[in-house]
């Protein structure tokens, strides 16, 4: 197989399965009310179809690019997709929410191999000379799977039912799987020690966390079982942490979180999370639970806000070059706090979705604004050889907002919403937008912590040995 033979399958098959990464992510928002209504399911077990997900891919997307490096990338890679297809199958097939919620785990134990070692083979494959076009090209692609996912997620739910959404991935998956087996070659990295105890204190810290916040929705954060599970969860995060202090090869560094920088960047990125994930699960559903949107039309109203860092992250990228880091960092998650205190304001004033637009527009084009200046400082903050681990710590902040911000604003929604009340939806949606503002107002704040200047190794090095540290870094 020639050189441009090899990148080009590699390419092919990378990108494909980075697309259902992606896609996954977002693309059962737009099906969880008719979920609810087959399986039913409350708000609490709908939060947890979309937290099994991002809690699994949490806890082991800092292991997978070790382990690929351990046991082979190629190899990996496919048992990452074979896990992620088999989780799909249990999904398309669950006869009950428990049982949804925990092929969505597996789907994302699978995910959280194949997000790393995806970019890993792609730029073991990719010519120097073409790094800039491939990182551009899996930018693209992730932008293209979080616009895409509610749209088709929502066509899939509304023509042949919300089973179809997992069902799409199974063909995908295992072409994947035979394409990879056959047309990409096998490579290792430095062996690395695993982190085991990490990710075993990892997960049970994040778990009761994740549970305690969920079920603050039906029974109030003062009850026992709420305050139980929270102050649980942070006795073993603390004893994770601990052991991250002293571990010899840690999965999480925290050195890391002694600069100033990087320690800004990344609050002010849970936070932003926090806001814009919790909101897309709201939006989704206030379009049809609260507007009388079908899943499709809900999917396509949510273009606005999805498809914007598709758009503008390159923008972003390019003015943060030109302004600073930090500046780019404020006016994106500022904006992104104004859109939804726009969403809040018209949402409970006039149902007309063309209201909705701007808010729409502008979240998402804070979103998209903000990425790559943080990406640049958080990778800025460290030593070549330490990026790899903080980009891997930045995904991991990210995936973890997201589960905070369903969990979170889930419980706000909850506490007015009664299904059995027409309208009072919208009561409920209201101020969990509020607080989603208020939450990334706070994350506004934040990046104001980030010292100025802060330059990104474009400035120190040849740029294309940074590409490939990128390319390495995001690749976990």
């Amino acid at each position: 197989m020639t050189t441009g033979t090899r990148f080009g399958w590699t390419l092919a098959i990378t990108s494909s399965a980075w697309l259902l990464f992606a896609l996954d992510r977002l693309v059962i928002v737009t099906a969880l009310p008719l979920i609810g209504t087959d399986l039913g399911a409350d708000l609490a077990g709908m939060q947890w179809t979309v937290n099994a997900y991002s809690l699994a891919v949490i806890v082991l997307l800092l292991t997978g690019a070790a382990l690929g490096d351990r046991f082979g990338r190629q190899r990996m890679f496919m048992v990452g997709m074979a896990v992620f297809t088999g989780g799909s199958v249990g999904a398309a097939l669950a006869p009950s929410v428990g049982a949804l919620v925990a092929a969505r785990a597996v789907q994302g134990v699978g995910g959280a191999l194949i997000a790393p070692l995806a970019l890993t083979l792609l730029s073991g494959a990719t010519p120097p000379a073409r790094r800039g076009a491939v990182l551009g090209v899996w930018g693209g692609i992730g932008g293209l799977g979080a616009a895409l996912g509610p749209l088709v997620g929502g066509g899939l739910t509304g023509a042949v039912g919300w089973r179809s959404v997992f069902w799409l991935n199974v063909p995908l998956g295992l072409a994947v799987i035979v394409l990879c087996r056959t047309r990409l070659a096998e490579s290792h990295g430095a062996r690395r020690r695993l982190d085991i105890p990490g990710v075993v204190l990892a997960a049970v810290g994040l778990g009761c966390l994740g549970w305690g916040m969920v079920r603050t929705g039906a029974l109030g954060w003062a009850a026992p079982e709420v305050l139980l599970s929270i102050a649980g969860a942070l006795v073993v995060l603390a004893g994770f942490l601990a052991w991250e202090a002293r571990a010899a090869d840690p999965m999480l560094p925290i050195r890391f979180f002694r600069n100033r920088a990087f320690a800004a960047a990344n609050s002010a990125t849970l936070l932003k999370y926090v806001a814009i994930f919790g909101s897309l699960f709201l939006i989704a559903q206030l379009l049809q639970t609260g507007f009388g949107s079908s899943p499709f039309q809900a999917g396509l109203r949510l273009l606005p806000m999805a498809v914007m860092p598709a758009l503008l992250a390159p923008v972003g990228g390019a003015l943060s070059d030109r302004l600073g880091s930090r500046p780019m960092m404020t006016l994106g998650v500022g904006m992104v706090a104004a859109g939804l205190a726009w969403l809040a304001a018209v949402a409970g004033a006039d149902p007309r979705y063309v209201l909705l637009v701007p808010g729409l527009l502008l979240a998402g084009a804070g979103s998209a604004l903000f990425f790559a200046p943080v990406t640049a400082t958080v990778l800025g903050s460290v030593t070549l050889p330490d990026q790899g681990r903080a980009s891997g710590v930045l995904s991991s902040v990210r995936e973890l907002g997201a589960v905070i911000g369903v969990a979170v604003l889930g419980s706000v929604l909850a506490g007015a919403w009664r299904a059995e009340i027409p309208g009072s939806f919208v009561s409920g949606a209201v101020p969990a937008l509020w607080s989603a503002a208020g939450i990334a107002g706070i994350g506004m704040l934040a990046t104001r912590f980030v010292p100025v200047p802060t330059r990104t190794r474009v400035d120190e090095v040849h740029r294309g040995e940074v590409e490939g540290e990128v390319e390495r870094a995001v690749a976990g």
